[in-house]
Formats: structure tokens, C-alpha cells, sequence
């Protein structure tokens, strides 16, 4: 399999599927003739034309409507937002509408479309430009949310979300779309709902998901070093969540260390925790640990910023708290 990169994976979905099926098109900022602002629709425009690859205006809440209506009279908008953040400015749109129409229509109009863009922090680019949000999102009834790990997934997820007939909220880290790996050439899609075993061991589980998988899977790394093999287990999608595979991987461990970028205040590793305390409440060894962000606005300062953010240091040392060799 070819080697490729996170950010050229999500552009061969893009193209794929574009050229499979001619009702998928591409709307957002910057996405035609710049290419897009992380370069994911690269050669997009030249491929398909304006009329399917459209450039906007700074107006996320007016496109991300427009993508609501197209969606509604039977095309498949694929609508990008420069940084999820901006994505509040749309949040009506993604919530008020795309999320309840199926229902509110009594089944009349299906929302095949999908809200995709850079998540979580970047690398000093501020509070306003640096938050995660897949835990609102998965609040939502009505909307499927993915956050992928890797080129694989990222390629495999996207194309099975802009084949599914409900809106999918898929959130990209910019910190990965640099990062390469193996991909599949042509037909690869990665179903929702089904949680993949990145790192397999006995000791403890570690849940992460998107760029948090890389620092796990580092933790993991300098964990064997000091005699503990733990098993990394990647959600893939977070609604639907494959609660089941969570269920026997720490069933098997009887420890779990959750790590998420972003805030423990009713953030995605509670609702996890919750349930796997619920399903495993007679194998667990210790209870569910979870390492999140300090619970602040994100610094600017390099040095702060890393202090804010979940390190190898603070996954060791959780692990450590749940195995008792603290």
C-alpha cells in the first residue's frame, strides 16, 4: 500500500467520491482556488469546476444553511470549515436543522451531508482557534460524529460518512494532517461504530481518539519500557460509539486510562467512564482514570500550551495512579 499523508488521504476520499457519484460536491472557504487553507482539496476545483467545488464568503452559518437545503433536495454537500471553531457560528444550522429534520419531516427529508474541517489545537494559534468540541456535538441527537487517528481511517471514514444519508460532523486535527502512513488505493471505507485495537496488551486500556492516539501510542511506547504492556484502543467514531469493543478490552485489563484533548467538565471520556463503570463494574482493578486539558483558555505561549495539553508524562503517570505504583 502506498504511503501517503493524513491531509492527501482525505483528498482522495474527496475525489473518489466525487467521481463516484455526481451529487457529492465541496463548499466552503477557500476551498476552489486557493486549494484549501490546509490544502486538502488540492486540484479539486480543476478536476470537477466551479460549479461543484464552490467557493464563500466568510458566512459559515449562511453556507452551512445553503449545504442544509442542497442536502434536503438530494445532493451531498461536503461543507468545510476552516477551523471547528468557527463552526459556532453555523452551530444553528448544525443543530436546529441538520441534526432534526429527518425527524421533524416525518421521515421526508434525509440530511446527506457532511460538516468536516480541522478540530482541537493546533500549534499557537490562540484560545479562540484551539478547542475541541466533539463532545457538543455528540450531545446532538440526529447527528453521527468521527474524529479519525490516521491517513487509513481518515480516507476510509470520510468516504463512508459522505455515502451515509444523515449529517456527520467529521472532525480533522490539523496537528495530523502532516502525519503519513499506509492507506488503501481505491475502495476503502471504514464503518462507523466500530473501534479499532491500535496497540494490543493485558496490563491496562488506553482510550484515545484523533491526534491523542499518537501521544498514547508514545505512552505506550515508554510504558514497555517500564515493564507495563498496555493495549491502545481507538474509538474511531464517537456517535456511534462501539461501546462493546471498550466493554471487552478492559474487561480483559481491568484498568482504563481515558486521554482526550479536550475538557474534563462534561467532556466525551465522562460519558465513556460512565458507561464503562455501568458494564464493567466487577472486572475493574481500579477506577476509570481520565487525562484531559487543564481546564482553561488556551495559552499562546509555546511552553504553556504544552503544559495545557495532555503529555506522555501525564498518560504515564495516570497509568501508574491505576496500577498503584504511584
Amino acid at each position: 500500500m502506498p504511503i501517503i499523508s493524513y491531509r492527501e488521504a482525505l483528498n482522495a476520499a474527496l475525489r473518489e467520491e466525487m467521481q463516484r457519484d455526481e451529487t457529492v460536491f465541496l463548499m466552503g472557504e477557500e476551498v476552489g482556488h486557493y486549494q484549501g487553507a490546509y490544502k486538502v482539496s488540492q486540484g479539486l476545483l480543476e478536476e470537477f469546476s466551479e460549479r461543484r467545488v464552490v467557493d464563500t464568503p466568510i458566512a459559515e452559518l449562511g453556507f452551512s444553511g445553503v449545504g442544509v437545503g442542497a442536502a434536503m433536495v438530494g445532493l451531498r454537500p461536503v461543507i468545510e470549515f476552516m477551523s471547528f471553531n468557527f463552526s459556532l457560528v453555523a452551530i444553528d444550522q448544525i443543530i436546529n436543522h441538520a441534526a432534526k429534520m429527518y425527524q421533524m419531516s416525518a421521515g421526508q427529508f434525509h440530511i446527506p451531508m457532511v460538516f468536516r474541517g480541522p478540530s482541537g489545537p493546533a500549534v499557537q494559534v490562540g484560545a479562540q482557534h484551539s478547542q475541541s468540541f466533539e463532545s457538543y456535538y455528540c450531545y446532538v441527537p440526529g447527528l453521527k460524529v468521527v474524529c479519525p487517528s490516521t491517513p487509513a481511517d481518515a480516507k476510509g471514514l470520510l468516504k463512508t460518512a459522505i455515502r451515509d444519508d444523515n449529517p456527520v460532523v467529521f472532525m480533522e486535527s490539523e496537528l495530523l494532517y502532516n502525519s503519513t502512513g499506509e492507506v488503501p488505493e481505491g475502495e476503502h471505507l471504514v464503518p462507523f461504530g466500530k473501534a479499532e485495537i491500535k496497540r494490543a496488551g493485558k496490563e491496562v486500556t488506553l482510550i484515545a481518539w484523533s491526534k491523542m492516539v499518537e501521544v498514547v501510542l508514545e505512552a505506550a511506547t515508554e510504558l514497555e519500557a517500564l515493564g507495563i504492556d498496555a493495549e491502545v484502543l481507538d474509538p474511531r467514531s464517537l456517535r456511534p460509539l462501539d461501546i462493546d469493543s471498550m466493554v471487552e478490552s478492559v474487561k480483559k485489563t481491568g484498568r482504563c486510562v481515558i486521554v482526550e484533548v479536550g475538557w474534563s467538565m462534561c467532556g466525551l471520556g465522562a460519558e465513556i467512564a460512565f458507561q464503562l463503570q455501568r458494564e464493567c463494574l466487577d472486572y475493574l482493578d481500579a477506577p476509570v482514570e481520565r487525562v484531559t486539558s487543564d481546564d482553561v483558555p488556551m495559552p499562546y505561549a509555546k511552553n504553556l500550551e504544552q503544559e495545557v495539553m495532555p503529555q506522555v508524562k501525564d498518560i504515564v503517570a495516570a497509568v501508574k495512579h491505576v496500577l498503584y505504583l504511584d
